[in-house]
């Protein structure tokens, strides 16, 4: 799979831009601020309808436009050519085309273009919240089964409404008002057997994931350390997992009783205590955790091997994914440099941004495109 062109209409810095690529390596170099990352970002809100810099699309559209439009036009592993079009409308809903058709959601269109991105912000996927590896693993389910985006969003309804009804009755607690909370507490049961429902079938999917790619995670980071430590993940579940809980039913009534269990907290803090939203993915190298025990290259090594771990196990469903570098190199000593450049070279496309052409390493000589007062111009 790789992407043969991009089309952008007020996206970002860009008024209107076309640029077309080949497979192979493609470099994006010029100054910061210039737009570089704005063409992969572009080409990864395609793959993923989200952006790896910001979590809300307004940014993305043009100071003094109402929209903006992505444009890619993509050759397929089974040698056909499409043309996905997304209209971002900040405030209502998004809109896509599929060669040149209306499709009734934009995410029918998801699936269609892979990506694996690479970037800076990665390091919190080692040193920051839960949060940031709770969206590494639903990214990547979504990658590998679009259908996983309704059940995010179903997941996230329930949420959102058994919050509100948690916060109504610890409000009627506190401010004293006999019989109040009732009510909210007697739906509240519904809005259970919806958090167990929907709970479940992201759990497990978190799960299943996590299991494929364990040893794909481990092997990535050997190959990158070369040999200097051993990477791990382990899944850290809001419920008590037993060993061999793994199924839907099983795992919907672990939650139905852990829900249960943590009624009296969830009610005097007002929030939903329970759930794949509290989960977290542990990360150590040995026996030690890498948050707060990794050392800067460290980290950067685990993060790089958890993007080269989604490749391989995108790559393991039949279906290359494109890789983009989004100004990886500069963060990078000498020899992480190289050796990620080995590791990636192979590709069938390989997207990458830098400041300066030194930045690329030799290895990932190929095209270059020249970014600048808003122009982007082939070397």
């Amino acid at each position: 799979m790789h992407v043969t062109a991009l089309g952008l209409v007020d996206f970002r810095s860009y008024p209107q831009v076309e640029v077309t690529l080949e497979p192979g390596v493609t470099s994006f170099v010029g100054p910061n601020g210039q737009g570089k990352t704005n063409l992969v970002e572009a080409i990864h809100y395609v793959a993923t309808h989200g952006s790896h810099r910001v979590a809300s699309d307004a940014p993305l559209v043009r100071t003094g436009a109402t929209r903006a439009v992505v444009r890619t036009e993509i050759h397929t592993d089974t040698d056909r050519d499409l043309v996905i079009e997304i209209e971002i409308n900040p405030g209502k809903s998004n809109r896509a085309r599929l060669n040149r058709s209306p499709v009734s959601r934009p995410r029918e269109v998801l699936g269609l273009l892979r990506t694996v991105l690479f970037a800076p912000e990665d390091l919190a996927l080692v040193k920051g919240d839960p949060s940031e590896r709770r969206r590494f693993l639903d990214e990547l389910l979504t990658l590998r089964s679009p259908r996983m985006v309704g059940v995010r969003q179903d997941y996230d309804r329930v949420l959102k409404q058994r919050n509100s009804l948690l916060r109504s009755a610890s409000l009627a607690r506190r401010q004293g008002r006999s019989g109040s909370g009732e009510g909210p507490l007697r739906t509240l049961e519904v809005w259970d057997d919806h958090l167990a429902r929907t709970g479940s079938e992201l759990l497990a999917t978190r799960l299943e994931l996590l299991e494929s790619i364990r040893p794909l995670v481990a092997a990535s980071y050997d190959a990158v350390a070369k040999g200097k430590g051993h990477a791990r993940l382990d899944y850290k579940s809001s419920v008590p997992l037993l060993p061999g809980v793994s199924g839907r039913d099983q795992l919907a009534e672990a939650l139905l009783v852990a829900v249960q269990e943590k009624r009296a907290d969830e009610l005097d803090r007002g929030v939903s205590l329970v759930g794949p939203h509290r989960d977290d993915v542990l990360l150590g190298l040995g026996d030690l955790p890498a948050k707060g025990y990794a050392s800067h290259g460290e980290a950067w090594s685990f993060a790089l091997a958890l993007r080269l771990a989604s490749y391989e196990l995108l790559r393991s469903d039949g279906s290359e994914p494109v890789l983009i570098l989004d100004d990886v190199f500069a963060e990078l000593d000498s020899q992480r440099r190289d050796r990620l450049a080995e590791l990636v070279s192979p590709a069938q496309q390989v997207l990458v941004t830098a400041a300066v052409a030194a930045d690329v390493p030799a290895e990932l000589t190929g095209t270059r495109f020249e970014v600048g007062d808003g122009t982007v111009r082939r070397a």
